[in-house]
């Protein structure tokens, strides 16, 4: 075996997976937050992933600001539009990203749109990932049909591409989760995100197909925004996630949101820790 053959077993061997699985990993339910790059400021979100972090957070979803954020509602779209009026850039994402991994090696995914991806060019996009210790990536606006132009070079670069999976057939619900990496997005009901007074969907059913085709985690979200929704949707998964809830409390809070967000992760954290 030559010397060059060794090197880059080595090197292969000694390339650390991303950390998602790590999230799932304790036997507890994970508690997902997510929150807007820049919004208020890239200080702030720093310190807001930090300190949810500490208040019990698994995995945290990093928003990247997009001026057409389709799956959003308008809690998140105001989030979206504060952060690109503060001067917030994908690059601006990365460096706090950066400053994140500093000090914490929380699993973090990116949530954001096609467009912002393409445009930075996907070699160079999950390459800086990679460079920072970004795990994986939501785009709910890439079809699945056309999942493999993101999925290819996100894999080069070890990062997941997170599948979302909405109420719909058994058939493409089966299909998606075969192929999936990471963890399993499963959509509570139809439309945008935001709050929901109540999540009627029948996704007890939905996990069960799940279940018959993959291990892979499943977390809820879309509408989950009280401890009792959240551990009503971590009883019949492996996770919540919660967005507009937290984006809403920065909006009102500004710079000033971490004690409260800190407030909130904890409530959240231990109704699923009563499961």
């Amino acid at each position: 075996m030559n010397k060059q053959h060794t090197e880059t077993e080595e090197r292969t061997e000694q390339k650390v997976k991303n950390k998602i699985s790590l999230a799932f990993a304790s036997g507890k339910k994970a508690f997902i937050p997510f929150l807007t790059a820049g919004d208020p400021d890239a200080a702030s979100t720093v310190s807001f992933i930090l300190e949810m972090e500490k208040a019990g957070a698994n995995l945290i979803e990093i928003g990247i600001p997009f001026s057409d954020p389709t799956a959003e509602g308008v809690v998140i779209q105001d989030a979206n539009l504060r952060a690109l009026k503060g001067g917030m850039t994908t690059d601006g994402v990365f460096e706090i990203v950066r400053q994140v991994r500093e000090q914490s090696q929380v699993p973090l995914v990116f949530m954001t749109y096609l467009n912002p991806v393409f445009h930075y060019g996907y070699d160079a996009f999950f390459s800086k990932c990679e460079e920072l210790g970004v795990d994986g990536i939501i785009i709910p606006d890439l079809p699945y049909e056309e999942k493999e132009e993101v999925e290819l070079p996100a894999a080069a670069h070890n990062v997941s591409l997170i599948s979302m999976i909405a109420p719909t057939s058994e058939n493409r619900i089966q299909k998606i989760a075969r192929e999936a990496e990471g963890f399993l997005y499963l959509v509570s009901s139809m439309g945008v995100t935001g709050i929901r007074s109540e999540i009627q969907t029948d996704l007890e059913s939905i996990v069960k197909s799940i279940r018959k085709v993959t291990t892979l985690p499943c977390a809820v979200g879309f509408g989950i925004s009280t401890p009792e929704q959240a551990a009503k949707m971590a009883a019949i998964s492996d996770g919540s996630i919660v967005g507009s809830a937290i984006v809403k409390q920065i909006a009102e809070q500004g710079r000033a949101a971490a004690p409260q967000l800190s407030a909130y992760v904890k409530a959240m954290r231990q109704a699923l820790d009563s499961l």
